[in-house]
């Protein structure tokens, strides 16, 4: 187990943020890369080394493609520097996908490995090779100095569940960063946000689902209240995360872009990805789609690239077949809109945009929750009638009142609404005055209400920690 919330919040973090503060700048980053590989050894101290080991294999792969950039031999380093990176990934995360998988075609006889999944690999895989291929590209000066890299690679604020954070996005900051009082304010208020996203709505929402699974006969309008309320847990969850990230790394002098950006309320399948998990997104987008052609080539190699990379973003997401769908349901929507689509949707009034997308998106996360396609064809089946359950009972309406308010706070909570409010109201100046004073007031009042709900709860999960 990593550290419980409440230990992070009020002893490791305050501690470290105290040393942060006290020594000179030309330390500020070695008491950073200690206090993230202290912060990752209390958890997983074996796959520590494993995280170090990726770390000087980055750092010296980016040395030697600097020497060799303008050599014929140029992409060796890189090559090297990716197999390697991808190697270790693919052991660690995928070794016993691939064995099973082998045991169920061939019938051979393999044991598992029984790997433990390393939290954050993928994160950090992907940071290191983004940051070999920019350097071998140009676009990133190679750093020189091991503790730099080996901080920017362990930064432990957005260390486990991302965002992925690149190197040229950090490259400047890693050297010469400001630390304002206007950046700490802010950093304090995202990480408390994104913390009351975690505790307080994702949380309760995956506590709806957990009574979805324990109940003995369930019912239509169930299995579409689990649907939307994990929708809404999984977005709460990872975003509540990233708003974490962002804050506490913007506390530290860095500044993380953004991750999401109202995913809820796309028009179309490819603007929800253009809102949903951006870091990811952005990644498969240059360093595989692009790199392959892009949209610049005919519509049959498009359909390969498009292919490729969603299935890619599916098994990035875990090793389980469920995954791969997934990713490759949202290709072929992709494929769909483009091609046939486009100009429909464009002329759709915005609310039938909207359904469409928050409709299908609703099922693919129906996909993403499940182990197999029998369980998702049960949950299909459920929510569309065609099992032998009533529509409704007095057990479902019981939770549904119980959990309303709940759902309908992070069914708005997901839309700028909220956002559009508090900037009206700080065009009055009397209004603003009322906000500033009194925003000190809630946040700390959240603050002392989450920490209520940590100690005396126990359901505390982070969904992407096992990605």
């Amino acid at each position: 187990m990593l550290f419980s919330s409440i230990s992070f919040i009020y002893y490791f973090l305050p501690m470290v943020l105290l040393l942060y503060f006290l020594v000179p700048f030309r330390f500020k980053n070695l008491i950073l890369l200690v206090s993230s590989l202290f912060f990752y050894f209390y958890g997983e101290p074996i796959y520590s080394i494993l995280m170090i080991a990726s770390s000087l294999s980055g750092y010296l792969h980016g040395l030697w493609i600097n020497k060799t950039r303008k050599s014929r031999y140029a992409k060796i380093p890189l090559i090297c520097s990716i197999a390697f990176s991808i190697g270790i990934l693919l052991y660690f995360k995928y070794a016993d996908f691939f064995i099973e998988n082998i045991v169920w075609l061939f019938g051979f006889e393999i044991k598992a490995l029984k790997l433990a999944l390393p939290i954050g690999i993928s994160f950090y895989t992907f940071q290191i090779i983004s940051y070999t291929i920019d350097v071998y590209r140009g676009n990133a000066r190679v750093q020189t100095n091991f503790f730099n890299f080996a901080a920017y690679v362990t930064l432990f604020p957005q260390l486990i569940a991302g965002p992925i954070v690149r190197y040229t996005t950090v490259e400047q900051e890693l050297s010469q960063r400001k630390h304002t009082v206007t950046d700490f304010s802010y950093g304090v208020r995202r990480f408390i946000i994104g913390l009351s996203k975690k505790v307080l709505i994702a949380n309760t929402l995956g506590e709806l689902g957990n009574i979805f699974f324990s109940l003995q006969e369930s019912t239509v309008l169930f299995y579409w209240i689990y649907a939307v309320a994990f929708m809404l847990q999984i977005y709460y969850d990872f975003s509540g995360y990233s708003d974490m990230a962002i804050g506490l790394g913007r506390i530290f002098g860095f500044h993380f872009l953004e991750n999401f950006n109202y995913p809820y309320i796309s028009k179309s399948i490819s603007e929800f990805w253009r809102r949903w998990h951006i870091s990811l997104g952005t990644w498969f987008r240059d360093y595989v789609y692009i790199p392959m052609g892009g949209n610049r080539v005919s519509t049959v190699k498009w359909i390969r690239n498009i292919f490729i990379v969603w299935f890619l973003t599916g098994f990035w997401h875990g090793a389980n077949w469920n995954f791969v769908i997934w990713g490759l349901y949202f290709g072929i929507f992709l494929i769909i809109e483009r091609l046939l689509l486009n100009g429909i949707l464009k002329k759709l009034p915005a609310v039938a945009g909207h359904v469409y997308t928050l409709f299908f998106v609703l099922i693919s996360f129906v996909i993403f929750n499940t182990n197999n396609m029998a369980e998702f064809t049960g949950y299909i089946k459920g929510m569309f009638g065609f099992l032998s359950i009533p529509f409704s009972n007095t057990e479902t309406n019981y939770y549904l009142i119980s959990y309303g308010l709940t759902l309908i706070i992070a069914a708005f909570g997901s839309t700028p609404l909220t956002v559009r409010v508090i900037d009206k109201i700080k065009n009055s100046k009397k209004c603003e005055y009322i906000l500033n004073v009194s925003e000190p007031i809630v946040l700390v009042s959240m603050l002392l209400l989450i920490t209520g709900y940590l100690v005396d709860g126990s359901f505390n999960p982070f969904l992407y920690f096992r990605f």
